[in-house]
């Protein structure tokens, strides 16, 4: 029996987010007799695991299931909602709104079809503020809009996203209950990771044109970077075939890197979390009129070990 749907390598991911969630247990485990220099630095770990789940494995993940069976797909999910601390069924409604706005900016309403856009709290037609994107849009969810959104198509998927918020609130309630003093050090973190995840969805749109489907996305080729994070890098590679496995990126990107030079796609040297630090980041984000240099030829991603 075929246990995988697409690639054998999703094991890989599907093990990494279940070591998140051992990750997490181990936290709280160790919690009571760990030194302070320990703790803080798996509170750090756990911030940063949390952006490299929900850009690398969970993303994946909602695109392409994991499993052929539906209830391993289930438990899966809500594997990720207790790592994680939120609905990965919310998330990935949420998530496909975003794809069909790809970071649009706001119409004659003031409203944007994505609600991740960055310009979607912007003013004159420009990107939010880097510091309020990051540091509040973990606030900006409407819990009620999104379930709204998800029962409209299916009830089921309804219900168990609020099934996977009901568990992973009651699972930070039973730590707290169990052991307050780390719910209050957990939390700070647990807030920072998220804040890390819109971080890097920051940059992963900054500078990327709204208006070229082949240029939604901004693309950074840093081989480490992609060989951790399940080739996020390769951001408009992902918008302009959103279907595509993870595994595949590296070589679609090879089979469209000259009409993405000619159609201007924005590329960046480090990783987007890092985006802050590329030396041609633009001042407001300006799509690229014309590339000025062919894209990096370089393979980089884990594909490139893999195939």
């Amino acid at each position: 029996m075929k246990l995988l749907a697409y690639s054998k390598w999703d094991v890989v991911p599907v093990l990494c987010g279940l070591a998140h969630f051992a990750f997490l247990l181990t936290f709280f485990a160790v919690f009571p007799i760990a030194p302070w220099w320990l703790l803080i630095s798996m509170g750090f770990t756990y911030s940063i695991s949390i952006s490299w789940n929900i850009n690398g494995i969970s993303h994946n993940f909602l695109h392409n299931p994991y499993f052929k069976s539906h209830l391993l797909n289930r438990i899966f999910s809500l594997v990720e909602s207790l790592a994680m601390g939120f609905s990965q069924t919310f998330y990935e409604y949420v998530h496909q709104r975003h794809h069909m706005g790809n970071s649009d900016k706001q119409d004659e309403n003031g409203e944007t079809i994505d609600w991740l856009s960055i310009y979607r709290h912007g003013h004159d037609g420009e990107a939010e503020n880097i510091w309020s994107y990051v540091l509040l849009s973990y606030f900006r969810d409407d819990p009620q809009a999104i379930y709204r959104e998800i029962a409209r198509r299916n009830k089921s998927d309804a219900f168990w996203g609020v099934f996977e918020i009901i568990a992973f609130l009651s699972f930070f309630v039973l730590m707290g209950f169990l052991n307050w003093h780390f719910i209050v050090f957990f939390l700070p973190f647990y807030y920072f990771g998220h804040c890390l995840s819109y971080l890097n969805g920051y940059y992963l749109h900054f500078g990327g044109n709204p208006d070229k489907p082949i240029a939604w996305g901004v693309s950074s080729y840093h081989k480490f970077y992609n060989w951790l994070w399940f080739n996020n890098g390769y951001h408009a590679e992902h918008h302009f075939r959103p279907k595509m496995h993870w595994t595949k990126m590296d070589e679609f990107h090879r089979q469209i890197a000259d009409q993405q030079r000619r159609e201007g796609v924005r590329v960046i040297t480090p990783p987007h979390a890092l985006g802050f630090l590329d030396p041609n980041l633009p001042e407001k984000s300006r799509p690229l009129e014309v590339a000025s240099k062919p894209l990096s030829e370089t393979p980089g991603g884990i594909v490139g070990t893999l195939n």
